[in-house]
């Protein structure tokens, strides 16, 4: 919810704007329309040798659980480059090939995950302050229950389906 205008400080109502179908906050006194629009999370699937790459939060939200390495895609940056910067971030991880894997839209919730595979060059982790560990898991031993958010269930599950065929097909997936 948005009280003030962050263009002029006046106060904000919420209404049709003219020309749309959607309530939005608009400014009284100088008419600026805030849009909210949906957060769009970039990060990778980083492989090597047959191992997935996890990393452990070290910041809340889920402290101490394990996540592929994404994040908020920054203003002016490219998916490809947001997902490079987040694996890079958070694990140190290095990598000279990704691919672009899955789109998940997460409408409840207003999100959009952009996440491609990686093919790490080495297995030299060096975590960031985000993470309190990074480690390459093999499949028997990713651990499903310390999983940081569900959104990284289905990544990895599309995943370990899509190695079995020996196929990584680009796809969109609506949550």
């Amino acid at each position: 919810m948005i009280n003030f205008c962050s263009n002029c400080g006046g106060k904000v109502h919420v209404s049709v704007p003219p020309m749309d179908n959607l309530p939005r906050h608009i400014c009284g006194d100088c008419g600026q329309i805030h849009y909210q629009n949906p957060k769009v999370i970039v990060g990778t699937l980083p492989v090597f040798e047959g191992k997935v790459l996890l990393c452990q939060r070290a910041i809340e939200p889920r402290l101490g659980y394990w996540t592929l390495p994404a994040g908020f895609l920054e203003n002016h940056e490219t998916a490809f480059a947001g997902a490079k910067r987040e694996t890079q971030e958070e694990s140190g991880a290095e990598y000279n090939q990704s691919q672009l894997y899955r789109i998940y839209d997460i409408p409840r919730i207003s999100q959009i995950y952009i996440m491609y595979i990686a093919q790490l060059t080495h297995a030299t982790l060096d975590p960031g302050e985000e993470s309190l560990s990074a480690r390459l898991f093999e499949e028997s031993e990713i651990p499903w229950d310390s999983l940081a958010f569900p959104i990284m269930n289905d990544i990895l599950k599309d995943f370990f389906i899509d190695r079995q065929k020996g196929a990584f097909p680009v796809a969109e997936k609506v949550l």
